[in-house]
């Protein structure tokens, strides 16, 4: 009758609980996109990245400058030996010019545009600065990846450490009254002192751990908070299903594919290379020479009085045409560069395949969590279940003198790490899940709100 009272009594409890609307994952996740720095600051950087597509078409678009200049100028000029003619004056040889012009007022412009044609230079840091703007999204998919796996840790952290002090306040109650009792049974004479001493040594232990458990929940919701928004009052968590096991799972080659192909990591690291190649490509002999088509309109005028009056210099100019540059000798500063380049491709290369072994290594440890994980938790339910028929049964055996203390002490004991070890176990197996997810490159909101309706039953909270 006892037994079925507390049942009721939990089930009352539960349904308590379920009426409360309870912080999913997916409502963690859209509370920590408003609250956590990091985020913030990454996608910052992701629009900032986006401009240098921009950027990189704008290399190719032809640049115009104006530029003037106006202010005070003296100029002496001397021609000798020239030849001079003109209508009626006849023509005349060894003549001599002389202007000049003291303190006089000067005033220039200049109206120039160039449009580059051929620059392999240019192509090189146009398709730099487009790879750039990919290693930018390829960022951001990583940092929302991040931070939904930084969600979900600190999500069932939080569940495990409210969980764990549940337990051993549970434990401490039950160790106290099996205290209680053997201190009474002692006092009847029906049980030894060694009862009460063994009684007493894990109730003092078991408070100990209360105390720590409780430290240890403080720390872990300030975490969440910290990342959430989402203060200790206002964590309705909710703990793993017994169903969170995903069903039809791929095999392992499929994610290792999925991971060689999407993995954020492997994708900034494979535009690294690119952008590796085409520096080495701007340096080499072939990217030297340049062809632009370049235009140019500008006037000079100098007026004011000299030596001989007042004078005037004006100089017009118009040009239009092709202009092809080619570096003759830098003192060996391209083939340096390019010797440089060729090495840092080199390092690119290899960073990418040591990169690639530990995602595949990663890929393979995620995978195989699941695909035991399954089963671990299966048995764990099993031994969950038998601790609590061993519990009761020990509790059974004690009241008829088949039992010591002692061994009710372990039973209850036995009974509290097993359901923890089984909650520690599905949750491991939902972690998992969103890392494989996260190392394949496929951890989105729509995978983050199918884990979420795996997670589905109510945490017990801190009273």
């Amino acid at each position: 009758m006892k037994r079925a009272s507390s049942a009721l009594l939990s089930v009352l409890l539960a349904l308590a609980v379920q009426a409360s609307h309870g912080t999913t994952l997916r409502e963690a996740w859209e509370r920590a996109q408003q609250h956590d720095r990091e985020y913030a600051a990454a996608r910052a950087a992701y629009e900032a990245g986006n401009t240098r597509r921009e950027q990189a078409r704008a290399l190719w678009r032809p640049s115009v400058m104006l530029s003037a200049a106006a202010g005070r100028m003296s100029n002496d000029s001397h021609a000798a030996g020239a030849q001079f003619s003109a209508p009626g004056f006849g023509q005349s040889s060894g003549v001599s010019f002389d202007t000049s012009i003291d303190n006089g007022t000067m005033e220039r412009y200049t109206l120039s545009a160039k449009q580059p044609l051929i620059s392999r230079e240019r192509l090189a840091q146009s398709r730099q600065l487009s790879l750039s703007a990919d290693v930018a999204e390829a960022e951001w998919q990583n940092a929302r990846q991040s931070l939904m796996l930084r969600v979900s840790e600190r999500y069932f952290d939080v569940v495990l450490a409210s969980d764990t002090l549940r337990l051993l306040r549970q434990q401490d109650m039950a160790v106290e009254r099996m205290l209680n009792e053997a201190r009474d049974r002692y006092k009847l004479g029906t049980s030894p002192i060694t009862d009460t001493h063994e009684a007493q040594a894990r109730a003092e232990t078991v408070k100990a751990q209360v105390l720590m458990a409780e430290t240890d929940l403080q720390i872990k919701q300030l975490a969440f908070t910290d990342l959430t928004g989402i203060g200790p009052n206002d964590m309705a968590l909710m703990q793993p299903d017994a169903d969170s096991a995903p069903q039809g799972l791929l095999p392992f080659d499929h994610w290792l594919k999925a991971a060689d192909q999407n993995n954020p990591a492997l994708r900034m690291q494979a535009k690294g290379l690119e952008a590796a190649e085409e520096e080495a490509a701007k340096h080499s002999a072939a990217g030297a020479p340049s062809l632009d088509l370049v235009a140019q309109m500008g006037r000079d005028r100098l007026h004011g009085s000299g030596d001989y009056g007042s004078a005037e210099n004006t100089s017009s100019n118009r040009m239009i045409g092709v202009q092809l540059n080619i570096p003759l000798f830098t003192g060996g500063y391209r083939s340096a560069k390019h010797e440089e380049a060729l090495h840092m491709v080199d390092k690119a290369r290899a960073d990418g395949d040591r990169l690639r072994q530990q995602i595949a290594l990663q890929t393979r440890s995620a995978w195989l969590g699941i695909t035991t994980g399954a089963s671990r938790v299966a048995a764990l339910e099993q031994a969950h279940k038998a601790s609590l028929a061993r519990l009761d049964a020990t509790r059974l055996g004690r009241e008829v003198g088949d039992r010591t203390t002692l061994d009710l002490l372990n039973a209850e004991n036995e009974a509290t790490a097993a359901e923890l070890a089984l909650l520690q176990a599905r949750v491991a197996l939902v972690t998992d899940r969103l890392r494989l997810a996260a190392l394949a490159g496929s951890l989105d909101e729509a995978e983050l709100e199918s884990v979420s309706k795996l997670v589905q039953r109510p945490a017990t909270q801190r009273q």
